[in-house]
C-alpha cells in the first residue's frame, strides 16, 4: 500500500468524533442504570464531589475509549463530542474528584460496579450464559509497577518489583468469558491473600445475583492455599481447587500414590494410541485424599482430593534416594479440591484457572497501565472504574457478536469502540455516518440497535 496523493492536513472538523463506539456503549451503561447508581451511593464531599453522576461515567466512557492516565481523558472533548454527549468536563476536574474519595466512597464505587454488572446481566442475558449450570469463580493478584516517591503505598511485592497491588475476582462459565465481579487496589508490600476470603464473600454474592445459580467452583494458585479462602468459599456454598503449596505433606502424599494410579491426559504433544484407546503423553495425573491444615484445631482440618499432575523432566536430577529420584524424575503440580467434577475433568478445568491472567493483561494493557495518582484511594478508585469499564466493554462484545463476546478488551476497541464517524443533523436527531465498507459493520450494527433497545436482548 502506497499514499496516492501529495496531502496537507487541518484540524478543523467539528463534526467528526473518533470514537463513535462510546454511542452505543453509553447507551448501554445508561439503560442499566450507571448514572443512577452513582446519584445514589457516591458522597463525595465538597467541589470534587459535585455533579458525580457526571463524572464518574465521563471516567468510564475514556477508559471505554482507551484512556490509561487522567490527562488521557481529554479524548471525549474533541470534534463533535459535545453534540454527541453532554456535559462533559476537563480532565483536572475528573482528576480532582478522584483525588477527593476516601476508602469509603472507594467502597460506594465497589457498590456500583456489583450492582452494574448484575443490571447489565439481565440487560445483556449473554454476558454470563451458562452460569444456572456452572460457574468458575477466579481470583489472583498482580503488582502494578510504579515509578519515583510519590505514590501512597507502593512498595516491593512478591516479585520484588515496586508497585501497588491489585487483587481481582472474575466469573466465568465455560460459555461465557470473564467479567470482573470484584476488584481491590492495595499497598505493594502486602500479602497476596490478604483480604481475599472477606472479597470471596462479596464476588460469591455478585455472582449469585448475576445469575450463577448452579454449581460454582473457586479457584485460585498456591498463594491463596489457606485455610480462610477455603472457608470463605465453603461458607458460600461454592466448591474449592486451589493449588497446593509443595510442603511436606503434599510430598508426602504425593509419594504414596501407586504408579499404576497414574494416568495419561492430553496435553501438548499428545498422541492419540488407537490400540490402547488412549493418550500418549508425559503428562499424567493421579489423585489421593488429603487432609489439609493439620496444624490448626482439628475443626479447621479441611480433607478433600489431592489431584496431581507430574509432566518428565527434560533434565533429571541425579537421586539419592527412591523419593528423591521420584521427584528428581518429574515435575509435580497439586491441586487441593472438592469438585464433584471426575479426576481428568477437575484437573482440566483447574487449568483453565489461567483465564484470569488474561484479564489481568486486559486491565495493565488499559486503564491499569499506570496508576495515574500520587494518591492511594484516586488510584483505588480508578481501578474500580476500570473494572467498570471493562465490564461495559465485554457486555457490548456479547450484544455484537460471538466473536467479540469472547474477543480481548483491545480487540473489541478496535474494531466496534475507535470508529471515526461524522456527525450530521437529520429530522431533528443526529446521524451518525461512520466509514464506508467498515469490516466489522454488521457487529457494529447489531451492537447500536440492541443497546438502543429498551428490551434485554435474548441470549
Amino acid at each position: 500500500m502506497r499514499v496516492s496523493h501529495n496531502f496537507s492536513a487541518e484540524f478543523d472538523d467539528d463534526n467528526l468524533i473518533a470514537a463513535a463506539g462510546l454511542v452505543p456503549v453509553m447507551l448501554l451503561a445508561e439503560s442499566a442504570g450507571l448514572s443512577g447508581l452513582v446519584e445514589e451511593f457516591v458522597t463525595v464531599a465538597g467541589s470534587a464531589g459535585a455533579n458525580a453522576a457526571v463524572k464518574v461515567p465521563a471516567l468510564v466512557a475514556g477508559m471505554v475509549a482507551g484512556a490509561d492516565s487522567i490527562s488521557d481523558m481529554d479524548l471525549l472533548r474533541h470534534g463533535g463530542m459535545g453534540r454527541a454527549f453532554t456535559a462533559r468536563r476537563a480532565p483536572t476536574t475528573l482528576g480532582t474528584h478522584l483525588r477527593g474519595y476516601t476508602f469509603g466512597h472507594v467502597r460506594q464505587l465497589d457498590a456500583i460496579n456489583s450492582r452494574l454488572l448484575i443490571a447489565l446481566t439481565a440487560r445483556v442475558p449473554g454476558l454470563v450464559r451458562g452460569a444456572e449450570g456452572m460457574a468458575y469463580l477466579d481470583i489472583d493478584d498482580t503488582i502494578r509497577q510504579t515509578h519515583g516517591y510519590a505514590k501512597q503505598g507502593a512498595g516491593y511485592g512478591y516479585n520484588k518489583v515496586k508497585g501497588l497491588n491489585a487483587l481481582v475476582a472474575t466469573v466465568s462459565t465455560p460459555l461465557a468469558a470473564p467479567v470482573i465481579a470484584a476488584i481491590r487496589l492495595r499497598k505493594g508490600s502486602v500479602k497476596s491473600p490478604r483480604g481475599a476470603h472477606r472479597m470471596i464473600a462479596e464476588a460469591m454474592a455478585t455472582a449469585r445475583k448475576a445469575g450463577a445459580g448452579g454449581q460454582i467452583t473457586g479457584r485460585a494458585d498456591s498463594a491463596f492455599y489457606q485455610h480462610d479462602v477455603i472457608a470463605a468459599l465453603r461458607r458460600t456454598g461454592a466448591y474449592f481447587s486451589i493449588t497446593a503449596r509443595m510442603d511436606a505433606g503434599v510430598v508426602a502424599a504425593i509419594s504414596q500414590i501407586p504408579e499404576e494410579a497414574w494416568v495419561g491426559i492430553k496435553y501438548p504433544e499428545s498422541i492419540w494410541d488407537e490400540a490402547e484407546q488412549r493418550w500418549i503423553s508425559d503428562a499424567e495425573v493421579a489423585e489421593i485424599p488429603y487432609t489439609a491444615f493439620t496444624s490448626r484445631k482439628k475443626a479447621d482440618h479441611v480433607t478433600a482430593r489431592l489431584i496431581v499432575r507430574r509432566v518428565k523432566r527434560l533434565n533429571p536430577a541425579t537421586a539419592t534416594g527412591e523419593q528423591d529420584g521420584l521427584f528428581t524424575a518429574y515435575r509435580y503440580h497439586a491441586v487441593f479440591t472438592d469438585s464433584p467434577l471426575s479426576m481428568l475433568e477437575a484437573e482440566a478445568a483447574h487449568r483453565d484457572h489461567a483465564i484470569i491472567e488474561q484479564v489481568i493483561a486486559d486491565l495493565k494493557n488499559g486503564p491499569l497501565a499506570h496508576c495515574p495518582s500520587g494518591v492511594f484511594t484516586a488510584n483505588s478508585a480508578w481501578a474500580v472504574l476500570a473494572a467498570i469499564a471493562f465490564n461495559l466493554t465485554r457486555a457490548a462484545g456479547v450484544l455484537a457478536s460471538k466473536f467479540h463476546a469472547r474477543a480481548r478488551t483491545a480487540t473489541i476497541r478496535a474494531h466496534l469502540i475507535a470508529v471515526p464517524a461524522r456527525i450530521a443533523n437529520r429530522a431533528r436527531s443526529w446521524l451518525l455516518h461512520l466509514p464506508r465498507n467498515w469490516p466489522w459493520q454488521p457487529d457494529w450494527e447489531t451492537l447500536f440497535d440492541a443497546a438502543s433497545s429498551p428490551r434485554p436482548r435474548a441470549a
